[in-house]
């Protein structure tokens, strides 16, 4: 049987965590994110996008 990926198959409360480059807050493992979830730094593409603006 195949192992499950990181964050699969737990209860949302059990998956893994990290906090947003973006606004400060956490956010927990989505499967969207689970081929590349080491490389996730924002919660969602309105962070991504407000960071990234020049000042």
């Amino acid at each position: 049987m195949p192992e499950k990926s990181f964050g699969g198959g737990r209860k949302p409360s059990e998956r893994p965590t990290k906090i947003c480059a973006g606004c400060g807050l956490p956010f927990t493992w989505r499967r969207k994110w689970a081929r590349d979830w080491e490389q996730v730094r924002y919660c969602s593409d309105r962070c991504r996008h407000v960071v990234r603006r020049p000042a």
